[in-house]
């Protein structure tokens, strides 16, 4: 019996920005210059799994998610939903399509209207796609919206402006889930909030996650908060992935000498002898990339071939995918990424790992 394919495939997806200055190009015959936001990713996520992408900022994460949400138009076959090359849906289809995915934006404060009152906003995708009729069955459904994300019916008739944070991204969680929708975007959706208040969101999707069978391409710089929501992880460097697989073993046996970088950067909250390490150098300008591996000018493992060639994800010994000459040489063993094992250990004794 074949394996049911992925809710979400994204294969080969790039995304370049044409930055050159067109007035000077046009009277000095300047070259081109392009940002190369997003350049060869390739990963599926399966129905009701999250798959998190974690990365420094600038790395082309929130690019992927606009990508998949359509508000950039992705090149054809680069994305697959439910077996539907995004790109070739168009009218009817397309509105379709659009009522299955949704997105939580990063702000709370800029993503909701706040001339409108809050059923008004939970209510307008119902009234876009035109899923149930003006009268009670509108106002129940934003009632018990309103309940799911742990608000009252009462606050239906505040402004935005009258809650907190944290109050505000639930309500752009209930206005995300008022299509009904198969797949939800979250690109960095606790990144604005207080510290207590991004476990009380995160608790929150897990639980409407199991209970609407909800699948999540869960977008952050955070790694407690995509250990703690997501099955797989991805980690991205300069538009493209250096690692991806389970979660479990991305984040407690990391592959790549980034990803291990990124662990030893977390703070040890718990009082540990572990020192935190800040990841060298800078992020290279993603308009002038390095050659070869991009992450070469910080590695401390590169040889010639590191600057020269660029790696492809290779299957590693630990079971996840990793794009690193040092790794496929044998190089680079297990045994010298122990500092990053150890500070993965201590989040997941923190309670990072989703149960």
């Amino acid at each position: 019996m074949d394996a049911p394919h992925p809710l979400l495939e994204v294969r080969g997806l790039a995304r370049h920005f044409d930055v050159s200055k067109r007035s000077l190009r046009s009277l000095f015959g300047g070259q081109r210059k392009f940002l190369r936001a997003v350049d060869g990713v390739d990963f599926a996520i399966g129905r009701g799994t999250t798959f998190g992408l974690v990365g420094e900022s600038g790395c082309g994460k929130s690019t992927i998610a606009k990508c998949v949400v359509g508000l950039y138009a992705p090149a054809p076959r680069s994305i697959r939903f439910d077996g539907l090359d995004v790109a070739e849906q168009v009218g009817p289809a397309a509105k379709r399509l659009k009522r299955r995915i949704q997105m939580v934006y990063q702000d709370p404060y800029s993503s909701l209207n706040p001339r409108w009152r809050v059923r008004d906003i939970i209510a307008e995708p119902i009234r876009v796609h035109r899923l149930l009729p003006e009268g009670s069955q509108l106002r129940q459904r934003v009632a018990d919206l309103l309940h799911c994300v742990g608000l009252g019916e009462g606050d239906g008739a505040k402004f935005p402006h009258e809650f907190s944070g944290g109050q505000r991204q639930r309500i752009a969680i209930a206005r995300a889930l008022s299509s009904d929708p198969e797949f939800i975007v979250c690109d960095e959706p606790t990144s604005a909030l207080d510290v207590s208040v991004q476990a009380q969101i995160l608790n929150l999707m897990i639980d409407l996650q199991r209970q609407f069978g909800l699948t999540y391409l869960f977008i952050s710089h955070n790694l407690a908060a995509v250990a703690a929501v997501s099955d797989a992880v991805g980690v991205m460097y300069l538009g493209r992935l250096v690692e991806r697989g389970p979660a479990r073993a991305v984040l407690g046996q990391p592959g790549h000498p980034y990803t291990s970088m990124l662990l030893e950067a977390v703070p040890d909250v718990d009082g540990g002898s572990r020192e935190r390490r800040a990841i060298d150098g800078e992020l290279p300008n993603p308009i002038s990339p390095p050659s070869g591996c991009a992450f070469h000018p910080r590695c401390p493992h590169a040889n010639e071939r590191c600057r020269r060639e660029q790696p492809e994800l290779l299957t590693s010994a630990g079971g996840t995918d990793v794009a690193c000459h040092a790794i496929a040489e044998g190089r680079l063993s297990a045994d010298m990424l122990t500092a990053s094992r150890s500070a993965a250990t201590t989040g997941t004794e923190r309670g990072w790992e989703r149960s």
